[in-house]
């Protein structure tokens, strides 16, 4: 039977079983649902006409319970919106539940880009060797972030999962169960995690998705690729940043990071202890059988007993090597492949499991690190000259760069600087702890100088290192500006002897973050993108002249506003003038559910990124851009620029997100640690956003605007020059602009103007919608022009199904919402404040988020 088309494939076994399931739960013996789930659908189509009608929210809400809910009180339709809310958010599970169950069917397992289909083309086409050659070095690093974009609590995670596999297993009873617990099961989380509680809900993934996905995929490729044979190369590993990443998280603190490294190396060590276990059930042989068993007491004391000296790494892998050679010499290679597996995880994670980076701002270092000197100084200590705070940058650089002794941290007194320091001493504890892979990469945020890095550089070594430094400085360049020095910058540290000495021992390799989004949120969608492709070219140019090797390391977010999108497409679209030996980027948010969440997905994606750099390598048909091609792309990202740059300067743009947008709710979530914007002015400052609340404010108001804006004028301009056919050369020959356009494209398609047109007639902030619409509108116009397309999307009408899905069923949520929000604006511009109706309305703003932005999982 052949097999269907994917948009089929959607509609079987994820349109039309959500339909089902759904009904199910309408009928929930529960009288709140029962209720709820009667109404709700006639609410869904009030809501559907009314915005066809051109109504607002706040008619739509009011013609609901003239219509169907007359008889109720006030209080009494305030507790159904409510309860809309809580329904809602349970129908965005079970669709999240439904896809999961659906990935292998929707998605072809052995199609392009996975490994299957990348061996069989390698060896039709005789290129084994070279594929074989390409992974001897290349690699993949997902680095999983606590940054907080997914609203889920652990416990509905787990409903997740069992409903996944119940849905697979087409068991009604079960799934029945678990609707009916999802119904009573509590989203809102009445505090805000600490990072440790963070850290404990993501290595769930690596316990139970991770360690498996990881070891089949280097399984797979060891048995297929290397017919059986060491590799070395680990290929594909886990990078952690709950615990250690400090960037205007003052909850982070040392003892954190011990605590978090701790649990990394407990969790480990119980995944290898399990399969040991099974293992022994097998080798029941002589010789063998009482190894596994001294392995197994060993491996138990590890993480019962924490700190006895009860294994080792060296020790635990020396006797897996020799029980495998006695299996091969005397047993017939009786489950040789296991024993294989489990030595094969060894290699990936060690006893580290995840590679725990530090990552601070530069303002941070600098204060803390000026303190130090200070302080130092003023102890009669030599180990910075007395005139240091005197000196030019360059005579600073070049005392930090030959620093030689210790200071003793008993010294300071201040808060900031002992977390910093000790933070420092915490990475060599780890390292002696849990082997050196475990924590040996400190990340500088808004790094913007070469004294920045030797900032950190000579801390490290007065701190903690001395002479022999190992852990890697990578700086964080975000800003359009700090992106065009960055060059400049690593070249000064390349020609530093002393820092070249330091690269030498690391391999000569240096790590460079490029942040997406705190680049878009400064320079606009299609510069930020340009900014950093251009960078990495001019990185890579200045890193090869030096013999150095760059990595690349990606702070890439969920929607296409943060970096996220289509990320195998966009790392398949950088052409050869941009180093690609390791692909490194973070993952974050609904990005690790929906991306990574299940065994399937996680080994699907995983081999796309895998893949994604191979293919070009193998079949050469990803060229440099032409030079006229660039020189539209410059002037495109030019003109976007300036496009984006006036909008953020107009005096309206602050304060539209202040009072239009469900920004300052976001710090009454509890879903994440870390505060809602850096600085503790009370005056909100457009330096002081965070990235995730600010693209997430735009999302709610369903206007996305820092995944299109500026790209539409810029169209524009060539559109009125009678220059169009340009743009269509550079997207038809281009791979890297054509996934920006496609992105982009997400953006819009994922906006509905419609839910704020009665902002346009608001005597305040009219102006400044239209000024949005517009931009919205002339970008859906002309990026339809471009592709040749009818409808956004086109291209990939599986991906629009799921996102059509997915919008109706939020759109009561933001309906809602703007009802709450335009009533709080009414409430607070009363003669008589009524706190406590404000308090109220609040909270449903408050609550309505949730469903929202959970609903938005498949944006990358």
């Amino acid at each position: 039977m052949p097999t269907q088309p994917k948009l089929t494939r959607f509609n079987q076994n994820v349109l039309s079983k959500y339909q089902i399931y759904n009904s199910i739960f309408m009928t929930l013996p529960f009288d709140s649902i029962t209720k709820t789930g009667v109404l709700l659908p006639l609410f869904h189509e009030t809501c559907k006409k009314g915005f066809q009608d051109g109504d607002n929210p706040t008619t739509i809400v009011e013609t609901f319970f003239k219509k169907y809910q007359a008889r109720r009180s006030k209080e009494s339709q305030t507790n159904l919106l409510f309860r809309f809310i809580q329904y809602i958010e349970r129908q965005v599970v079970l669709f999240d539940a439904i896809e999961d169950a659906a990935f292998p069917i929707v998605n072809n397992m052995d199609g392009v880009g996975t490994l299957r289909s990348l061996t069989e083309s390698a060896s039709s086409e005789n290129k084994l060797q070279e594929l074989q050659q390409y992974l001897k070095e290349f690699k993949v690093r997902i680095v999983l972030t606590a940054h907080p974009t997914q609203f889920y609590p652990g416990s509905v995670l787990g409903i997740i999962t069992d409903l996944t596999a119940a849905i697979k297993a087409n068991d009604l009873l079960t799934i029945n169960d678990l609707l009916a617990q999802l119904g009573k099961t509590p989203f809102f989380k009445h505090e805000k995690p600490t990072p440790y509680d963070e850290a404990v809900s993501l290595i769930w993934y690596l316990e139970h998705v991770f360690y498996f996905s990881f070891g089949s995929i280097y399984d797979y490729i060891q048995q297929n690729i290397f017919e059986g044979q060491h590799i070395d190369n680990d290929i594909i590993n886990i990078g952690f940043w709950p615990g250690g990443d400090r960037d205007g998280n003052p909850y982070v603190t040392p003892e954190t990071t011990l605590k978090v490294a701790a649990r990394l190396r407990e969790s480990i060590l119980k995944n290898y202890y399990r399969d040991i276990r099974r293992l022994k059930r097998k080798l029941t042989f002589k010789g063998v059988e009482e190894r596994l068993s001294a392995l197994e007491t060993g491996l138990y004391d590890a993480f019962v007993f924490p700190g006895k000296e009860s294994i080792t790494l060296e020790h635990f892998v020396m006797e897996l090597g020799a029980i495998k050679a006695t299996i091969i010499k005397d047993h017939q290679s009786l489950y040789l492949e296991q024993i294989n597996s489990l030595l094969n995880k060894t290699r990936l994670f060690g006893f580290h499991f995840g590679a725990l980076d530090i990552r601070q701002d530069s303002r941070a270092h600098a204060a803390v690190f000026n303190t130090v000197v200070d302080k130092v100084i003023a102890s009669g200590s030599e180990v910075f000259p007395k005139d240091y705070q005197t000196l030019s940058e360059a005579e600073q650089i070049k005392t930090l760069s030959a620093i030689k002794g210790t200071i003793d941290i008993s010294l300071f007194e201040d808060e900031m600087v002992l977390k910093t320091l000790n933070s420092m001493k915490a990475i060599k504890t780890i390292q002696q702890e849990n082997g050196e892979k475990a924590a040996n990469r400190y990340i500088i945020s808004n790094n913007q100088s070469t004294l920045h890095v030797m900032q950190l550089f000579a801390m490290l070594k007065i701190v903690a290192f001395e002479d022999d430094l190992t852990v890697d400085i990578g700086p964080l360049f975000e800003t359009i500006v700090d992106l065009e020095n960055a060059p400049a910058v690593m070249e000064e540290l390349y020609t530093n002897s002393h820092y070249a000495a330091h690269l030498k021992k690391r391999g000569n390799k240096q790590t460079i973050m490029l942040g997406f989004s705190d680049g878009t949120k400064d320079g606009g969608y299609l510069m930020a993108n340009w900014g950093i492709f251009k960078a990495k070219e001019r990185l890579t140019a200045v890193s090869r002249k030096y013999d150095v090797t760059v990595i690349f390391f990606d702070g890439r977010g969920g929607p296409p506003a943060r970096g996220g999108g289509k990320t195998h497409q966009f790392y398949a679209s950088l052409g050869p003038t941009i180093e690609d030996k390791e692909v490194q980027l973070t993952i974050q948010g609904q990005t690790i559910s929906s991306n990574f969440g299940t065994m399937d997905s996680s080994q699907y994606n995983l081999e796309q990124l895998i893949s994604s750099g191979i293919l070009n390598r193998l079949n050469d048909t990803n060229t440099a851009m032409s030079k006229e091609n660039t020189e539209v792309m410059e002037d495109l990202a030019q003109l976007s620029y300036k496009t984006y740059s006036d909008f953020k300067s107009h005096k309206m743009f602050v304060p539209y997100l202040e009072r239009m947008s469900t920004l300052k709710y976001y710090a009454k979530t509890n879903i994440g640690s870390r505060p809602s914007k850096r600085g503790n002015s009370d005056k909100l400052v457009f330096e002081d956003l965070r990235a995730i609340p600010f693209v997430g404010s735009w999302s709610q108001l369903k206007q996305n605007v820092p995944g299109f804006f500026g790209v539409g004028t810029a169209l524009k301009h060539y559109e009125d020059n009678d220059e169009f056919e340009k743009v269509k050369h550079l997207y038809e020959s281009s791979n890297f602009f054509k996934t920006l356009v496609e992105n982009s494209m997400m953006s819009l398609s994922k906006s509905f103007f419609d839910l704020t047109k009665y902002m346009a007639d608001d005597e305040e902030f009219g102006d400044f919608w239209n000024i949005i619409h517009n931009e919205y509108e002339t970008s859906k116009r002309l990026l339809l022009k471009l592709t040749d397309a009818e409808v956004l999307m086109q291209e990939e009408p599986t991906g629009k199904a799921s996102i059509d899905v997915r919008e109706s069923i939020v759109l009561p949520l933001l309906t809602i919402q703007q009802y709450a929000l335009k009533k709080i604006q009414e409430l607070e511009r009363a003669e008589v404040r009524d706190q406590e109706q404000i308090d109220i309305y609040e909270k449903i703003v408050t609550r309505s988020l949730f469903g929202n932005i959970n609903a938005s999982r498949n944006s990358a």
